[in-house]
């Protein structure tokens, strides 16, 4: 599999591969050289393509700014690039605006909305945390964030609800995180952390990941169910939403893959794998448009197959297992 996936035509495969399955160092000449091909790769100049003409909101799904700098870290797009600052602007203007330093109470679910700003109710910030999540995430993995770096943080650290996550359910009954508002939060938490020694972060982003950990990534804690049936299927790109192979590439980054209550999210990965030819994408959330339309993406990102390989879903499956221990000859 690794070596079909050496021969694909995408750079950002390659670098994948080199960096999260082979343990290639990513500061070597080598990846930096695969870098620079995915700067210029028809994939990122498809992506960067409105940059001169962005899409008037940052967060249109799929093709905002927002979108498009997230999957610009996703696929290895070299870091500190300064071509990219006004894109970073403008997604942190939006997500830093006086709206959510604006907070209160409510009672019910239609005080929620009768309010600028995020409502408290029963105690809880009822935000969709994964946003501004997901915004240091992707800034900080580019490279381009700059000190605007401590809002988000602080932001992130305000809204924490008691169990560790993040949830924007307005139901007052609501008291347990949601897995796809508490995601990217805990990641760029922790990357946060990590590169700044931030032990508030770090803290915050451990007890976050309790939210999964306790419950195996995909299982309820009341009778050990299945959450939800499209946390089992295998998608790229995930965006906002959740599946068991993003959990493992969220464990990953925290470098809690090893932790024995991940087991049953890496059985399940490695009983999806198709006989000698990687992973298939079993559901997408996308559509393809160079229009600005509702779900739609500007690339394709290899749509859906019960029987094909996809690359991207393959090259995500191989990263996390190498981090687990789980492939044969990998640096862990």
């Amino acid at each position: 599999m690794i070596d079909t996936l050496l021969k694909s035509r995408e750079p950002s495969i390659h670098w994948k591969v080199g960096v999260k399955v082979l343990g290639e160092d990513p500061n070597s000449r080598a990846m930096k050289r695969l870098q620079n091909e995915i700067r210029s790769s028809p994939r990122v100049r498809t992506l960067l393509a409105t940059r001169d003409a962005p899409v008037r909101n940052i967060y249109a799904k799929w093709q905002g700014a927002h979108w498009v700098l997230a999957m610009l870290a996703d696929l290895g797009y070299p870091p500190g690039d300064e071509n990219l600052f006004p894109l970073r602007d403008r997604v942190l203007q939006y997500w830093l605006s006086d709206f959510f330093y604006k907070e209160f109470d409510a009672e019910n679910t239609a005080d929620a909305y009768k309010k600028d700003g995020v409502p408290r109710m029963n105690g809880r910030y009822r935000r969709c945390a994964s946003q501004q999540g997901n915004a240091l995430l992707f800034l900080t993995q580019l490279q381009v964030i700059d000190g605007r770096k401590r809002n988000l943080v602080e932001r992130l650290l305000h809204w924490q609800w008691p169990d560790g996550g993040w949830n924007c359910d307005k139901n007052p009954g609501a008291q347990t995180s949601s897995f796809m508002e508490t995601m990217l939060p805990m990641r760029g938490l922790a990357l946060h952390a990590r590169d700044n020694n931030d032990a508030a972060a770090k803290k915050a982003a451990l007890k976050a990941a309790d939210v999964f950990l306790s419950r195996n990534l995909f299982k309820r804690c009341t009778n050990g169910a299945v959450m939800h049936p499209e946390f089992l299927k295998l998608h790229f790109p995930l965006y906002w939403h959740y599946d068991v192979l993003g959990g493992l590439k969220a464990m990953a980054d925290l470098n809690l893959i090893k932790d024995s209550r991940c087991s049953a999210a890496l059985d399940l990965l490695e009983g999806k794998a198709l006989k000698g030819q990687g992973w298939p994408a079993e559901a997408r959330y996308y559509t393809v448009s160079p229009k600005i339309t509702l779900n739609a993406d500007f690339v394709d990102w290899g749509g859906t197959s019960k029987a094909k390989m996809n690359e991207w879903v393959t090259a995500d499956a191989l990263a996390v297992l190498s981090a687990a221990g789980r492939v044969k000859g990998s640096p862990s």
